[in-house]
């Protein structure tokens, strides 16, 4: 049985600047079809713009408040909102709180950063 804490796992940065705590993937468990992570994005930061050939991604903000764009469609967003990204759609989220932003993100296949194109500078 594969149970992970987010407390326990370790955090890397990913392709477009998130911190991530990987809960459940292929790297550390018995799922194979996709990930589950916690992204955390600090107070008056954003996340670089980007989009994923392959993965689609679900992003479920849990704490905090941001401003998510999606192509050319921008959108406040908060505790309780789901995002669907699908593969192959810009995509950038901002923290617009006082307080540290913090997401879950669901990508089928599994995030890879081979599988991220980022599209602005930093």
């Amino acid at each position: 049985m594969d149970i992970k804490n987010l407390n326990e796992v370790p955090s890397f940065i990913t392709a477009d600047g998130s911190e991530i705590r990987e809960l459940l993937a292929h790297r550390n468990s018995a799922i194979r079809n996709q990930s589950l992570a916690e992204a955390r994005i600090p107070v008056g930061s954003a996340t670089l713009e980007h989009y994923h050939p392959r993965c689609e991604e679900i992003y479920f903000i849990t704490h905090g408040t941001g401003k998510m764009r999606i192509e050319n469609e921008t959108r406040d967003v908060k505790i309780g909102d789901a995002i669907a990204i699908p593969p192959g759609l810009k995509h950038k989220i901002w923290n617009t709180g006082n307080e540290v932003l913090h997401l879950l993100c669901c990508c089928a296949p599994s995030y890879e950063h081979s599988d991220t194109i980022i599209t602005e500078t930093a």
